[in-house]
């Protein structure tokens, strides 16, 4: 009975322990099946899905030069600061404040930008060239294209007034602009009939000149000189320097000047105060003529300073599209159209490596 009895708690003790392997088998086989065939749910991912907090920004500095009256220029780009702050607040960046001046001279936003006092410089492309070691160029201006584009000064006076195009460019000219002096006339009147002048009538008249980084307003007059005479402005007997376009055009309808230079187009601005302010009788188209045409010049630039603290790759891309986003707006358009500026597009250094050779001309000439 005893052998019996335990052969019996043997017999069970082991068909329970087959069926708790098996048990245990079974709902790792189906526990497996569940895992293949059933999607997991998803996981929140907070720091995913989240929008990324804006950069903060205190203070945004922006300077121009002075290629117009600097109280015209402050006047006509006020709005940029609230377009600017908007349009940088859909690429991330949450600006406190934008500061806008207008430098004393041209060299003097080209050395803000290189001692990064301010963040931002609208400079014509013989400034960047001339301040490359402490600014970046992120943009080019586009220009309506002008009805005269002719290396022929005649030309130009045949076809007066000067007029825009429908056509965007990103190139200029630099024009020598001859005004109602007895000098000035009698230079005009040479070129009309087709001669060509000498060394001699330009150095025998009076002359007023951008600074020496001003594109327009120096370099290349300078290169014009030296290519036609093998001269530079710096050897012309009767030269001055305007703070402005605007003071230029001032002394040429005063009769304190017998020539300026400028940016082809600057008569279509300073047209109505030659008749006005100036207190000229006739048009700026009857008393003046242009009697020398420089090659075509890279547009003026936005660039940026190297030692701001703010600048790195992503704002750089930020201001960008900002900007181009801004030129597209009519707002915007009012803005820019004070240095007659259209519209902008992405830029790169090597754009600018005519203004470079240009500088280095300059910079030989003076030595």
């Amino acid at each position: 009975m005893v052998k019996n009895r335990w052969m019996l708690t043997a017999v069970f003790a082991l068909g329970v322990g087959l069926l708790a392997g098996c048990g245990s088998n079974g709902n790792t086989a189906n526990n497996g099946a569940a895992a293949d065939n059933t999607t997991p749910a998803p996981q929140t991912n907070t720091a995913q899905e989240s929008t990324p907090s804006a950069t903060e920004i205190k203070e945004l500095k922006v300077s121009f030069v002075p290629s117009k009256d600097p109280d015209q220029i402050i006047t006509a780009t006020d709005p940029l600061k609230d377009l600017l702050k908007e349009q940088l607040a859909t690429e991330g960046y949450n600006v406190e404040k934008v500061t806008i001046d207008v430098g004393t001279t041209y060299e003097a936003v080209g050395e803000a930008l290189t001692a990064g006092t301010t963040d931002i410089g609208f400079i014509p492309g013989g400034t960047y060239a001339l301040y490359d070691d402490g600014a970046d160029v992120i943009l080019t201006a586009t220009r309506a294209g002008l009805s005269n584009d002719s290396d022929n000064p005649k030309d130009w006076n045949d076809n007066k007034p000067t007029a825009p195009t429908d056509e965007q460019a990103t190139y200029y000219r630099s024009i020598a602009i001859a005004g109602p002096t007895d000098k000035g006339k009698e230079l005009a009147a040479k070129v009309n009939a087709g001669e060509s002048l000498t060394w001699e009538d330009l150095d025998s008249a009076n002359w007023a000149v951008m600074s020496t980084s001003s594109s327009a307003g120096y370099i290349y007059p300078t290169l014009w000189l030296q290519n036609n005479y093998n001269k530079s402005i710096t050897d012309l007997k009767h030269v001055v320097t305007s703070d402005s376009y605007g003071s230029s055009f001032a002394r040429l309808a005063a009769g304190q000047v017998d020539i300026i230079v400028a940016f082809a187009d600057a008569r279509r601005d300073y047209e109505e105060k030659w008749t006005t302010e100036f207190s000229r009788s006739a048009s700026i188209w009857d008393e003046t003529n242009v009697i020398g045409v420089t090659q075509g010049i890279y547009n003026d630039t936005i660039s940026v300073s190297k030692n701001s603290s703010l600048m790195d790759d992503q704002f750089k891309s930020a201001l960008q599209k900002a900007f181009i986003a801004i030129a597209q707006t009519d707002k915007g358009k009012e803005v820019i159209a004070v240095y007659s500026h259209e519209g902008y597009q992405e830029a790169k250094s090597s754009d600018y490596d005519n203004e470079r050779k240009a500088q280095e001309l300059i910079k030989s000439q003076k030595q």
